[in-house]
Formats: C-alpha cells, structure tokens, sequence
C-alpha cells in the first residue's frame, strides 16, 4: 500500500453516487486505499441478482418520487435516504482487508460510546441489532467493499417500499425488518453528518497514515462517468428481464434465498432458459449456474463441485 485517500460526495443522486464508485473501482492506481462516503435520496437498492418486483413495492415507490438502483455486489435490498451513510473500501487485491475495513466503522463509532461488533455473514451490529449491510465485489485490479450505516433513516418508508422475505426474518428469529435493525440515532447522538470526520479520522489510523482528500467534482463529470449514470439508470438494466419473471421453484438457503424461473421446451425435456433471483453474495456463481441449466435435460443432473450450484441442482433434480 503506498498511499489512502478519502473521497465525500456532496451529491444525492443514487446513479451518479454509484457511477463514481464503480469508476473508482475500474481505474483506481495500484497501491491505492479510498474510503468513499455518499448519501442518497429516497432509493431501494438490490442487488446484481435480485428480481426488483419481488424485493420492494416498485409502483409505490415510484408513485412517490423514490429511485430503485441496483448495484454491482450480491446482497439483499436496502434502504436509503439522507439520515443513513454509505461507505465504499477500495483496494488492490493485496490490500484488501474486509475485517480492517470493517474496524475503520467499529473505530469511528467509539467517540460516540458505541460498540460494534461484526456478525452473519456481512453484518455490523450494535446492541444485537443491525445497523450496517456489506456487500463485496472482486475486480479485475481493485476490490470493492461497501455498505451502510443506518443513522436516522426513516423506518417508516423502509417497511413500506421494502418487501421483506419472511423465511429471512424466521431465520433471525424476527416479525418485521424494523426489529431487526437500529437507528444508530437511537442510542447516541450521532448525525451522517457528524460522523463523517470520526470516520476520516479512523481510517488514518486505521492505516496509519494521512489520506488525501480527492474533490468528487475532479471525478463526477468524466464522461465515463455519465456514461455509466444512463447505463445504470436506464429501464432495461433496472427491470430488464424481470418484467415477465414466474417463480417455478424457491428455497432459502444458509448462503441466501433464489427464485428461479426455468423455460422448459416439454416435447423434449430441455431446459431453453433458467434466470434466477438470489440475495447470494457472490454474484458470479449464480450467471454461471443459469448458463451451466441452459440446454440440460429435466431428467438428467448436471454435474458441478460448486456447493452453491449444487444447492440449487438437488433442489430442481430432487
């Protein structure tokens, strides 16, 4: 690692936020660690895999001025408005450290009398409930980690557009999403803007030296950058193949949920097209797993030594 910086958005548009973080992640300089913070107004966010009208009341939302985006990483839908903060880590691969950059969080939240504590597989929770989300992705140089930071946002709007799995909350032992997780705003006096110099200052020690503060207007308007904001914004990749989606088969595993959808030609017992809908972090194995049942049999199981994959065969090949 030969140096850090810190970029802070002071934009609230979900696409052009997320189009930074995802340019940042494509040419960011070896060597290099950013701590990226940025707020959005009014937005679901899914993940890569999610089917968007299964996750959160889109008519609703859209009637009432909200944005849907759908990020990168795997993961499940989340929330977010101006009282929750987001942060990006973005890092070589040999300076990639998720539990380090974690600990600029668990750092940050000291100063207030909170601590955090690291749990399931990409949680952040304070007094036994969450507050942070993370979600990862794997580039060909720079890996991304990023999540959220519940701080005070409106609870109300999240049970309302979100559309929440009830074989997830079962899971965790829960009636609803808002008893699951906490408003950091709850238990200090805490703001997403009074929080942002205790994570700056964090991350410096963290690793240990002086970040360099990068200007987001110096990035925002690169063309590229415009470029990614329509791409990711555009109706085709918010909704694309999800408008016509019915569920053939659906199961909750310890990895996540999938709803999948298969197309099969029956004079033949060939499976034309599979499309599946998961909350599975790692986002590749589930293209791969749709690609892998296009063309196969109903009657004879593919193999695979992939745990996930076979997961998902014995439950279409029972």
């Amino acid at each position: 690692m030969k140096k850090t910086q810190v970029i802070v958005s002071n934009q609230h548009d979900p696409y052009l936020n997320l189009a930074v973080e995802t340019w940042l992640t494509d040419h960011q300089d070896r060597g290099m660690v950013t701590m990226y913070l940025w707020k959005n107004e009014q937005t679901v966010v899914i993940g890569l895999n999610q089917n968007p009208f299964s996750e959160c009341d889109v008519k609703r939302l859209n009637e009432e001025g909200g944005h849907l985006m759908r990020r990168r990483t795997g993961g499940g839908a989340v929330y977010h408005d101006l009282g929750n903060l987001n942060f990006s880590f973005i890092a070589d691969k040999n300076d990639y450290d998720v539990r380090k950059q974690q600990s600029v969080i668990q750092e940050a939240l000291k100063p207030f009398g909170l601590e955090a504590e690291i749990s399931g597989r990409n949680d952040l929770t304070c007094q036994g409930r969450k507050f942070s989300g993370n979600a990862f992705f794997n580039g060909s140089d720079n890996n991304l980690h990023h999540g959220t930071i519940l701080i005070k946002t409106d609870g109300e709007k999240m049970q309302r557009y979100l559309t929440v799995n009830q074989a997830k909350l079962q899971k965790h032992g829960v009636k609803s999403v808002a008893s699951r997780v906490v408003n950091l705003s709850e238990l200090a006096d805490i703001t997403s803007e009074n929080i942002v110099e205790p994570l700056i200052q964090s991350f410096e020690k963290v690793y240990g030296m002086k970040a360099e503060h990068l200007h987001f207007e110096s990035i925002a308007l690169l063309d590229e950058i415009q470029n990614t904001v329509r791409r990711i914004s555009s109706h085709d990749y918010l909704y694309g193949k999800w408008e016509h989606f019915h569920t053939t088969k659906r199961q909750q595993f310890p990895w996540g949920n999938v709803d999948i959808q298969l197309e099969v030609d029956e004079s033949h017992g060939i499976i034309r097209n599979a499309r599946i809908a998961s909350d599975c972090l790692d986002t590749d194995i589930i293209s791969k797993t749709e690609t892998l049942l296009k063309g196969q049999s109903t009657k004879e199981r593919p193999s695979c030594d992939h745990p996930i994959t076979n997961d998902i065969l014995n439950l279409l090949y029972p």
